[in-house]
């Protein structure tokens, strides 16, 4: 067990020399977002077959889930180059209707995150529920697909696009 330990640490200067995450960019991106927005929905999904009645978890609550994946698409759908007016030149509304596509998306994410915070604070915590994992899953699941949608947004270059 210890000699595979040893070849290990001795290996892992090479692997670590020879990494370049620039060229990786968009693939780590896309993993890590993918995983982030996959785990969100794991969690409502456990927790809607966990507890199946409405009385513990009310399947209304599930809408956030819907608009924060809707929301995801709105924010990546439009390119940085398309927002700074870069490459987005016909058409009739130009740069302008990207920004506020972008904007709306953005505030379909936040908004969903804000209404999942309040199912988890209004529906379980303050009426002192005696389940509350599926207001956390709620929460979390929105939380998960925020940061994935930033990560997704934020992580990609879009030099190779060009």
């Amino acid at each position: 067990m210890s000699q595979c330990c040893i070849a290990m640490r001795e290996n892992l200067g090479a692997v670590c020399d020879n990494w370049d995450a620039g060229e990786r960019r968009n693939f780590i991106a896309a993993v890590v977002s993918g995983a982030l927005f996959a785990l969100g929905w794991w969690l409502v999904i456990d927790a809607a077959a966990r507890y199946p009645s409405t009385e513990e978890f009310n399947h209304a609550y599930h809408t956030c889930g819907v608009i924060a994946s809707l929301a995801m698409l709105m924010v990546n759908t439009v390119s940085n180059g398309q927002v700074r007016g870069d490459m987005y030149t016909d058409g009739c509304i130009g740069p302008y209707g990207a920004r506020v596509w972008l904007f709306l998306g953005l505030m379909l994410s936040f908004g969903s995150l804000i209404a999942a915070c309040w199912i988890l604070f209004g529906g379980y915590v303050i009426a002192k529920s005696a389940v509350q994992w599926p207001g956390v899953a709620i929460f979390l699941q929105n939380m998960f697909i925020f940061f994935s949608s930033i990560i997704y947004k934020i992580g990609r270059s879009e030099d190779n696009w060009s």
